[in-house]
């Protein structure tokens, strides 16, 4: 992945790859603790750096819904939107909407060649939806 996006390969691009892939909508510190663990010493601003490199390149995503910190992911290359729990924070993937979804494309584009829609639903998730009743 990292060759085909014509970054070099390095332990510190491979952890942070690895962390994200195995911990999707992790924050930067959650990444940062597991990148840490995988390779003993690495700096905040070295993943930082990574993780703007990857971003740049295509290899991740990265969300920020509402009152979060940015969060990444390894989902990338589709149109998909993200569940958050207005409780524990917990986001899930959910597939793009299907059928007639008016709410996607703008009333007026306002000459801005649109690429992507971004959709977030928030609600509870089962956990929290349970805990509550």
């Amino acid at each position: 992945m990292l060759r085909g996006a014509s970054l070099r390969v390095t332990a510190p691009r491979m952890a942070v790859l690895t962390a994200v892939h195995n911990h999707p909508h992790s924050d930067t510190d959650s990444i940062i603790g597991l990148v840490r663990a995988a390779l003993d010493t690495v700096s905040h601003q070295a993943v930082y750096d990574v993780l703007r490199a990857l971003t740049g390149a295509g290899l991740l995503r990265r969300i920020q819904p509402s009152g979060s910190v940015a969060r990444y992911e390894t989902r990338v290359g589709d149109n998909h939107h993200h569940l958050v729990c207005r409780s524990c924070g917990v986001i899930a993937d959910v597939d793009c909407a299907v059928g007639a979804a008016p709410c996607l494309t703008a009333s007026d584009t306002r000459g801005f060649s649109v690429e992507e829609a971004e959709v977030i639903y928030w609600g509870l998730c089962p956990a929290c939806n349970t805990s509550d009743t």
